[in-house]
């Protein structure tokens, strides 16, 4: 319906721009002119093969055969009825169809301008449509005309618009299946240009940029896992697999943060709507996480290990499941203590253990980070509050426990290093919701 409309209203501006023209007394006589195209810039500029049709204007039916334009944008009509009257309608494709109205034969240099458009063609009752709404319009008053200009402008405004919101739609449906696809058959390369195309497609599109990036973000992270564990077997090339790596964990937290910037303050009224913005950015916020976790742990850039923390926080912060909350906190408390970054790991160890005290991995991560930065500050408090709570995780973890050892090693050095004795400590208590 809104195409039709559209249609209708730039006819009648065409129409109204031309007068009444001789006719002559031949049977037939030719007909020609040309087709340009004003752009942007308003620079004009030939068409080449367009097509030109000549509709009879004093009949209800009835049109010419086509003419097509030259290089130089030129067209003609060799035999053209003497008392016969035409709108010349010419259409190519990324054009707006151009109109010239009230032609009749013998007429020459006629210019048919068109403006750059999606390549539409009116069919013949579209176009008499138009005609039949022009009745009389070289009686119309300026403001009259001014208020169809406006109309006619503001249709092929909307038309253009839904135009390219039907291309973005087919671009975005296609690039997330074809991603999908290749993701799903670890494909790496192909998944991220997809999803990165699928993503350009509408870059401010809440509804599809958030998925997009998310995507792409987790395909990166997911190559760049694969780049590590080659330069753990391939010795000879391990720096360029750890070079590749690294840059694809940065640029999957780049995405990353630019869905939680995109959602920092996006609301709906539309419940599945918020719950697809409040989804996007949890995903991106642990999407993002596992990148500096990975980055840290593997040594390939230890220099964002306060970006990381950050990044925990505000997760945190957001996160409503204990539970996803906790894992977020000690995987990250571990890479931090694994490379020695016992201070950065200790806050996380706290407020992970505030809800799960009896939780033994956050015990011994705890215990172990105290220990190892209680004897190199020489910090006997630090050290002694180390020994109480590994001497709490031997008597309740599992004899199996991958720490069981470390530990075992740490308490043993305290109590005859350091001549320290465990002192039983109370746990924390969990604070409970109310229901």
């Amino acid at each position: 319906m809104h195409r039709k409309n559209f249609i209708v209203s730039l006819f009648v501006i065409a129409l109204f721009l031309t007068g009444s023209l001789v006719a002559f007394a031949q049977t037939t006589a030719p007909l020609s002119g040309r087709v340009q195209l004003k752009k942007a810039d308003n620079t004009i500029v030939p068409v080449v093969g367009a097509e030109v049709t000549a509709y009879r204007t004093d009949v209800s039916r009835g049109k010419l055969p086509s003419a097509k334009t030259d290089k130089k944008g030129n067209f003609s009509f060799a035999g053209v009825p003497i008392g016969q009257t035409f709108v010349l309608v010419a259409t190519a494709p990324n054009i707006q169809p151009g109109f010239y109205p009230n032609v009749k034969a013998s007429m020459d240099n006629i210019a048919i301008e068109v403006s750059e458009g999606n390549g539409q063609i009116p069919t013949e009752d579209e176009i008499r449509q138009a005609l039949a709404s022009a009745t009389n319009t070289a009686d119309l008053s300026p403001e009259e005309r001014k208020r169809r200009e406006d109309a006619a402008k503001k249709n092929a405004e909307i038309l253009a618009k839904n135009e390219k919101i039907k291309n973005v739609n087919e671009v975005i449906n296609r690039a997330l299946a074809e991603g999908k696809k290749a993701y799903d058959a670890s494909d790496w390369d192909t998944a991220i240009a997809k999803f990165d195309e699928g993503y350009n497609a509408d870059p401010e599109f809440l509804g599809s940029a958030p998925v997009f990036l998310n995507n792409k973000a987790d395909a990166l992270k997911q190559r760049g896992v694969v780049s590590y564990k080659k330069s753990t077997t391939d010795t000879a090339n391990k720096a360029t697999y750890i070079e590749a790596m690294k840059k694809d964990f940065l640029e999957s937290i780049n995405a990353s943060q630019k869905v939680v910037e995109m959602l920092k303050t996006a609301t709906s009224t539309n419940a599945n709507e918020q719950k697809g913005y409040e989804a996007n950015r949890m995903l991106a916020y642990s999407i993002m996480i596992e990148d500096y976790r990975l980055l840290i742990e593997t040594r390939a850039d230890e220099a964002k290990a306060p970006e990381a923390l950050q990044a925990v926080e505000a997760y945190a912060a957001l996160e409503t499941d204990p539970a996803k909350k906790s894992q977020a906190q000690i995987r990250m408390a571990d890479a931090m203590r694994k490379i020695g970054k016992s201070d950065e790991a200790i806050p996380l160890y706290r407020k992970a253990l505030e809800s799960a005290p009896d939780n033994p991995d956050l015990l011994a991560g705890l215990g172990l980070s105290l220990f190892n930065s209680g004897v190199i500050a020489s910090n006997k408090e630090q050290m002694q509050e180390g020994l109480n709570i590994m001497e709490r995780f031997t008597t309740t973890a599992p004899d199996a426990h991958p720490l069981k050892a470390s530990v075992k090693e740490a308490v043993d050095y305290l109590k005859t290093q350091e001549k320290l004795t465990p002192q039983k400590i109370a746990k924390p208590t969990t604070t409970k919701k109310k229901t």
